[in-house]
């Protein structure tokens, strides 16, 4: 009889293939069995109920010692879905006075993934955020009533000051992206968000605790598993102590009531923030508790933006604040000396550009020129440094060499502030001006306007109080920071190494007496108190879009600089007429701790005026 081969590989065929059935099951129970924990985590579910203990979270304090965030307990209503049994859902509405119709709709947005993406019906699920006291007491009673729900105690921020909510930022709920970014959140946790919240979260914090509570067959909690010997206790959050003197801050913040703009003051020796205001601004407080989602939503809506830092998120036309930044650059590069005189007849006029400026004596050197803010002294310079293809070969080098110079001092990038949001202004390059004009089209009359802190340039109030700071400091910076020390943590090292632009000091000291000129006979008068030799200069910033930007830099006292400050006041016209009594009140309020009675009516007239509707 002939054999049939056919026949013969089927069998093996047919074989082979229950054999991989059979390696598959093996592989998918031991995979459910062993691997996979969610069975075990339901089994658990049914005898443990396992709560989180949320750790306390960090303080923050001021630099002196002043608590100014710290924390209140908030409970929300949690309910594992599967345990639900049927309850007095009236009895239940009355208890948290709320009605029938809410209670669905809080339900309804519980079993929602795309409001709610870790839902699942076996584990613990938030129905009711941030009760009352009342509420929390009456339901307390009542729990025992009500199989499947608990309470959880979480935490929530106060806030000592109604200030600085630039600076210290919120906590909110966390979203998809956050339990998606780090395992650390679940659903219904809080996280930082913007300020120092957000940007030292992780150690603000802490670490979670939990709690194993043992159930009966009908889920009733009947104690804590080994008398909580399986217990995990949370680790509090660490604390934080800003470099912010909190009083200054809330001084800031009332100067600037009725105005937008921003102040940033700096210590030189240290580059610790002293002050960071942003206006207008808000009440931190307002984001906190059950009423935060409208509170944020009407901040939103706000015309004047509160939710934005202006500070160092706003970048605008420096102006005349610029011109210090030139007089270093040219002196380095010997384009001028302390004697190199230029004319200044009612401005800059050269091949039939002209440049105004105000009346002041003609020629000029630099050191009054930097008192009386002459225009046409730092257009004469720029274009002696730039068109001269003797010493750079071509207009684009000198002009990459001119711009290195501003990068180094800290314009055009970000510093490095230690705060979300930072803006990085802007420092055009050759390749910008070629790529609009053509490699040959243009020179420096073409962009003559950025010498004096206009045109393209734009820069932060944070990168212009750091120029402050760098003067001050007669040549170096560190990065300018928000927090002075982390609890048992040593800072980040880049707040402890100095930064050095290529520029000679005695240079600055040039610069820096020049802007004592300006407060002792030139453009800030108004910035001078008591003995103090203090420095400064205007910024008169022209604005294409209405009124011109009242702005001024400074730092006090003079050889032994204290604070460095930069004030920015938008559409408030000349800088002498804001930016300078504004930014000399700041630095006599933080070296004096108050304002002495002659100048009195200074502070009166900034506490009282408003430049909004100007």
């Amino acid at each position: 009889m002939r054999k049939d081969y056919n026949l013969e590989k089927r069998k093996y065929i047919i074989g082979g293939l229950a054999v991989v059935i059979v390696i598959i099951f093996i592989i998918r129970l031991f995979n459910l069995q062993v691997l996979d924990s969610s069975f075990k985590k339901y089994a658990d579910s049914n005898a443990f109920l396992r709560k989180t203990i949320y750790p306390s979270r960090g303080f923050i304090y001021d630099r002196n010692g002043e608590l100014v965030v710290f924390n209140q307990p908030a409970y929300d209503v949690m309910v594992i879905p599967k345990e639900i049994e049927n309850f007095d859902s009236v009895d239940f509405c009355n208890t948290l006075k709320i009605s029938l119709p809410e209670l669905r709709r809080k339900f309804e947005d519980m079993r929602d993934r795309s409001k709610n993406p870790g839902y699942s019906s076996f584990t613990q699920q938030v129905l009711i955020r941030n009760l009352s006291a009342q509420d929390y007491g009456r339901l307390q009673e009542k729990l025992y009533r009500f199989p499947g729900f608990f309470i959880q105690k979480k935490i929530l921020r106060k806030y000592n000051y109604p200030v600085g909510a630039n600076i210290l930022g919120n906590i909110r709920e966390v979203n998809a992206a956050d339990l998606e970014r780090d395992p650390y959140y679940r659903a219904g946790d809080y996280t930082g968000d913007l300020g120092v919240e957000k940007s030292y979260e992780e150690y603000l914090r802490g670490v979670k605790g939990e709690e194993i509570l043992i159930r009966d067959a009908h889920g009733r909690i009947q104690g804590r598993l080994e008398d909580g010997k399986r217990d995990i206790a949370p680790i509090p959050g660490r604390n934080l102590t800003l470099s912010i003197d909190i009083k200054l801050q809330e001084y800031g913040e009332r100067l600037m009531q009725g105005k937008i703009g921003a102040i940033v003051a700096i210590e030189p020796s240290t580059g610790e923030i002293l002050a960071l205001v942003s206006s207008p601004s808000y009440d931190p407080s307002l984001l906190v508790g059950r009423e935060r989602g409208k509170n944020y939503r009407m901040l939103v809506r706000d015309k004047y933006v509160p939710l934005y830092d202006r500070a160092i998120m706003a970048a605008y036309p420096p102006g005349s604040q610029f011109k210090p930044t030139q007089g270093l650059i040219f002196l380095q590069e010997g384009i001028v000396n302390l004697s190199t005189a230029y004319p200044c007849h009612h401005g800059y006029s050269n091949a039939g550009l002209h440049v105004g400026c105000h009346g002041h004596e003609s020629p000029i050197t630099l050191k009054p020129a930097i008192r009386t803010s002459c225009n046409s002294y730092f257009c004469w310079g720029f274009k002696n440094m730039i068109d001269r293809r003797s010493k750079y070969g071509s207009i684009a080098n000198a002009f990459e060499t001119w711009k290195n110079y501003l990068v180094e001092m800290g314009f055009g990038y970000r510093l490095g502030i230690d705060l979300p949001g930072e803006s990085r202004g802007f420092i055009p390059n050759s390749k910008y001006y070629s790529k609009i004009y053509g490699d040959k089209g243009w020179s420096a009359n073409t962009v003559i306007s950025i010498a004096i802190g206009q045109g393209e340039i734009l820069a932060t109030p944070l990168q212009i109080a750091n120029l402050s700071a760098t003067i001050a400091n007669r040549g170096y910076y560190y990065t300018p920071h928000v927090v002075k020390a982390i609890q048992d943590t040593v800072l980040p090292e880049n707040f402890r190494t100095k930064h050095q632009p290529h520029i000679k000091r005695e240079y600055y000291q040039d610069i820096a007496e020049g802007m004592r000129m300006a407060v002792v006979g030139g453009t800030c008068r108004y910035a001078q108190f008591g003995d103090v030799e203090v420095c400064g200069k205007t910024g008169t910033a022209q604005n294409p879009h209405g009124r011109d930007h009242s702005a001024f830099m400074g730092f006090a006292p003079m050889n032994d600089p204290k604070i460095a400050i930069c004030v920015y006041v938008q559409n408030a016209g000349f800088g002498a007429t804001f930016g300078v009594p504004i930014g000399g009140l700041m630095m006599e309020m933080y070296l004096n701790r108050e304002i002495s009675p002659e100048r009195k009516y200074l502070e009166e007239r900034m506490l009282s005026t408003s430049t909004i509707n100007f």
